[in-house]
């Protein structure tokens, strides 16, 4: 894996149709795995404090250090190429994403959304909630619901970075939605694994970011240290398998 710097996308213009990679790997605390913190509960006590809720800007799992809900995707400039879709994904073009308010809280943490999708909200609680997504590109939306009420919405245009979700009634309720022209993005796992399907092979920019850290753009691969300027990576995707492997996190990644 080549290293580096803010380039804009690059990819390989002559492939083969077929030819298709997947791109893994699994984000490594390499500190002591900080303990969560209980929320504090302001509001709808009476419900909301039998949820036991925990704080969710950094989810390290105690076993295997794993981080949870880095968000990694195929970045692309306004002059570059857009990456041919595989077939595999022509199911899901048009389908819905299902945004949850549920248990107090905002599920999943980070939602994936291509442009050609819906936004499907949900209030699945027994009392009124609300939905604020503070989205630069497309029109910001702040929606109250009342109990198991839904609502959908479009996003035509993608967003550059995560654009931040909360909640007008519970100011403790957070995540994150990212919206892309395309569907090569993944968020990591609870024990900091990613998968991105069938990428066309070729050379592309790939760009890493969490919300406690902004960027990654500091991180230890294969025992080296290795500088990602914004959090991008230019990375070739061979046929086949294409394992980053373990991408250890400093601590100090998430202080800033």
């Amino acid at each position: 894996m080549a290293a580096l710097g803010a380039t804009a996308l690059q990819t390989t213009q002559v492939y083969a149709a077929e030819q298709w990679g997947t791109l893994t790997g699994r984000f490594v605390y390499s500190g002591d795995p900080p303990k969560r913190k209980p929320i504090l509960i302001t509001k709808d006590k009476e419900y909301c404090g039998k949820c036991n809720l925990l704080e969710e800007d950094l989810v390290v799992d105690a076993k295997t250090k794993g981080v949870a809900y880095i968000v990694v995707w195929l970045y692309s400039g306004r002059r570059d190429p857009a990456p041919t879709v595989h077939p595999s994904y022509a199911e899901t073009e048009k389908a819905d994403v299902v945004l949850d308010s549920t248990k107090c809280s905002i599920a999943p943490h980070v939602s994936l959304l291509r442009t050609t999708q819906t936004l499907l909200m949900r209030n699945t609680d027994p009392i009124g909630d609300g939905i604020k997504i503070d989205s630069f590109r497309n029109t910001p939306i702040n929606l109250m619901f009342a109990p198991n009420s839904e609502v959908r919405r479009k996003f035509p245009k993608p967003e550059r970075l995560p654009v931040h979700v909360s909640c007008p009634v519970h100011p403790w309720e957070s995540g994150w939605l990212m919206v892309l022209p395309h569907p090569y993005m993944a968020a990591s796992k609870p024990e900091g694994q990613f998968e991105i399907k069938n990428i066309p092979v070729g050379k592309w920019t790939f760009q890493f970011w969490h919300e406690k850290s902004g960027y990654l753009d500091k991180v230890t691969v294969a025992g080296k240290p290795e500088a990602w300027r914004r959090g991008r990576v230019d990375i070739e995707i061979h046929a086949g398998a294409n394992d980053l492997g373990p991408i250890e996190l400093a601590p100090t990644l998430f202080q800033k």
